[in-house]
């Protein structure tokens, strides 16, 4: 029985390996959820994946996996994307991220897009995803510190942040240059240490809880309803992605020469 989890900036891999055992991947690009289907694992929880630069995990490359008789579970962040996408072919989504994109009620993926380090850096986070900072401003609300108003504009003025600049030293500055009340600036500035929210790790913390409590003891192979259709398409992504294997493994091997 194998467990395979992708994350990166959401949750640590060596904080997950706490609560978990599991095999923990870096975040998922095309093709990556393909590679761990191939060894069988009996579920595969995607909670961080690449976008932008990199091809991001394909839809394909899921179904595929789940006809090979693999659970695959999302939450957080792109597994929150892929599972509403695909909980009509038998995707599974946990946590309230996915619950928020299978209302409705969330429906752009910039949401929960982070810029992040390296591997070398563990992919530590360089920004704040906005259904954090979202979580975060209604808690500071509820708690008293900034009034509705308040919170509706700082919502705002924080969507209109590219990804990657969104962050509370930014928002804070941004808030005081629009002429938000100075007094409630500072009193969200004091709540932030202890009163910030993280729905993202949340969630992949609940992901790794369902997994755990599902699968730790083995599994009945998933079965699903559709018959997977190769096309040329697919077969490109897999093409890819078995040669960027072989030349990973072809650079390993001479490393250790």
């Amino acid at each position: 029985m194998t467990l395979c989890i992708f994350t990166g900036p959401t949750l640590p891999a060596a904080e997950g390996q706490q609560q978990i055992d599991a095999i923990f991947l870096p975040p998922a690009a095309q093709g990556d959820i393909y590679r761990a289907a191939l060894e069988r694992p009996v579920a595969i929880g995607l909670i961080d994946g690449y976008f932008e630069r990199v091809p991001s995990v394909s839809h394909k490359e899921i179904l595929w996996a789940m006809a090979q008789g693999v659970h695959v579970l999302g939450a957080s962040s792109m597994g929150a994307l892929r599972a509403t996408e695909l909980s009509l072919f038998g995707m599974e989504g946990v946590g309230a991220i996915y619950e928020a994109y299978a209302s409705g009620a969330l429906d752009a993926d910039d949401e929960v897009a982070v810029a992040h380090a390296s591997a070398e850096d563990g992919y530590r986070p360089l920004s704040e995803a906005m259904v954090n900072l979202r979580a975060t401003l209604r808690a500071a609300e509820g708690a008293g510190v900034i009034s509705g108003s308040t919170r509706e504009r700082l919502e705002e003025l924080s969507r209109g942040l590219f990804y990657p600049d969104r962050c509370y030293p930014i928002l804070l500055r941004r808030a005081a240059q629009e002429g938000l009340p100075p007094a409630q600036i500072e009193a969200l500035r004091a709540f932030l240490p202890e009163g910030r929210v993280d729905q993202k790790r949340a969630d992949a913390l609940a992901l790794l809880q369902v997994l755990r409590e599902r699968f730790e003891g083995g599994s009945k192979p998933k079965q699903v309803r559709y018959h997977f259709e190769p096309t040329d398409a697919w077969e490109l992504i897999r093409d890819h992605a078995d040669r960027r294997a072989s030349t990973s493994n072809r650079s390993t091997r001479e490393a250790g020469r």
